[in-house]
């Protein structure tokens, strides 16, 4: 990897970077050109299934996805300046596959907790501040996986991005330091645990399974012939790894120093700063990812976007906005949530919402909702100090609060740093960056 921060790109002026983000809901590319500039953007819905009233993704939708946003995008622009292609993907998201890329397994999503037992298993053999311990991880659906669909020959573990990169070089073999995190990888040693392979050999499982870890924007390998003549893309174009959807969200952003923040004002609330040194808290889902020479530190509370639209339409707070008076405060303390439980800055999943005593007035309400979700900001990154993160200098934010100003204000006088929007919000765009780090 070079030395180029992700907000610093140095490459010919006419080549293009093209980032594809495979997001919880559809597949985004964003082609930008080696100052930074988007050139190209494309997006496109999953095909999705209902099943008892749930929408489930499947491998083969982020492929036809991807597919669609690349021939976008190629439509858009030269060819010939196309130089490299990184890929994000949900966190935690895994499956098995062999050699080729057939999968042996269905993929089980970033947020499918059928794994408990796994995790209970897991306790028992993995370290205390392990990422690991929770069902949603990606190991507990590994070894999910492996019970429920026993493997005889070679097998590959893949995250979502790691089998969609690997279609477009046929190589199955490569994640990133990222995508693994929750998988077991131990990114301050850089190793693969040797408790993990432990487990793995008792369980007469070759390590070979195990996915051969680069940091992000390393180049993975030359586009196939065949995939690139089918996507009409240029025989020479890089295959660069990625990193998980939210990395790639905080790469757009702008933010690379230590003390860079950045909150994601979405249906929840998270958090995530630039430190120094690691920092691994599981029972508040407080976890560290490398971050260029630095890690990136982050926790999530259960609170945010959905309890507001519990209350209001978007119209509605798009007028009571205007009359808001954030250097008045109304006192009221609120912890605005749907339904009990917390789990960061406040682990404690019998919590109930605070939203006494309820006022009729809906301007003073809606106020008091968000400076609870502000109050619960801060809170979280002064937790995030005492366990020995820095303590914002800054904060960058992305989402849907980004629009509202008073809010923004609101947020800067708890706080007492500087609030301001991120330079880019989508993970696409952290990307694109990634395919333009790698390429000097």
């Amino acid at each position: 990897m070079t030395n180029k921060s992700y907000s610093s790109i140095l490459a010919r002026p006419s080549s293009l970077f093209i980032g594809v983000d495979l997001g919880t809901s559809g597949c985004r590319a964003i082609a930008i050109n080696a100052s930074g500039d988007i050139k190209a953007h494309a997006k496109v819905d999953y095909f999705q299934n209902k099943d008892q009233g749930q929408q489930k993704q499947t491998p083969a939708n982020w492929w036809h996805a991807t597919q669609s946003v690349l021939k976008d995008i190629i439509s858009q622009v030269k060819l010939q300046h196309i130089e490299a292609i990184s890929i994000d993907g949900t966190s935690g998201t895994v499956m098995l596959c062999d050699d080729s890329g057939q999968l042996l397994t269905p993929a089980l999503m970033y947020n499918d907790t059928r794994a408990k037992a796994q995790a209970l298993f897991l306790k028992q053999h993995a370290p205390k501040d392990s990422v690991v311990l929770s069902p949603s991880s990606g190991l507990a659906k590994v070894l999910w996986l492996l019970e429920h669909y026993p493997q005889e020959n070679n097998f590959h573990i893949v995250h979502q991005a790691d089998w969609i990169a690997g279609l477009l070089t046929q190589r199955f073999d490569v994640s990133d330091i990222n995508n693994t995190l929750k998988t077991g990888f131990d990114p301050i040693n850089k190793i693969w645990p040797l408790w993990l392979t432990d487990l793995l050999h008792q369980a007469k499982i070759n390590k070979s399974c195990l996915p051969r870890v680069q940091l992000p924007a390393t180049n993975i390998a030359i586009i196939h012939p065949h995939i690139a003549s089918e996507l009409g893309l240029p025989i020479d174009v890089d295959i660069v790894s990625g990193t998980t959807d939210s990395t790639a969200a905080f790469i757009a952003s702008g933010a690379q120093n230590v003390g860079d923040a950045v909150t994601s004002l979405g249906s929840t609330l998270v958090l995530k700063v630039i430190s120094d040194t690691p920092i691994n808290k599981p029972a508040y889902g407080i976890y560290s990812q490398p971050y260029d020479n630095h890690w990136l530190v982050g926790g999530a509370s259960n609170s945010g976007g959905a309890v507001l639209r519990y209350y209001f339409n978007d119209e509605q707070m798009k007028l009571l906005s205007h009359k808001l008076k954030p250097n008045k405060p109304t006192n009221l303390k609120y912890y605005p949530l749907i339904n009990k439980g917390e789990r960061f800055p406040i682990n404690n999943p019998e919590l109930e919402p605070k939203l006494s005593p309820k006022v009729d007035d809906d301007v003073i309400f809606f106020q008091a909702l968000l400076e609870g979700i502000a109050d619960i900001e801060h809170a979280g990154y002064k937790l995030l100090e005492q366990l020995g993160a820095p303590y914002p200098t800054t904060v960058k934010t992305t989402g849907g609060g980004v629009i509202n100003k008073a809010w923004s204000q609101i947020r800067e006088n708890k706080l007492g740093v500087p609030v301001v929007d991120s330079l880019h919000s989508s993970a696409a765009y952290g990307s694109a960056l990634l395919a333009a780090k790698n390429n000097p």
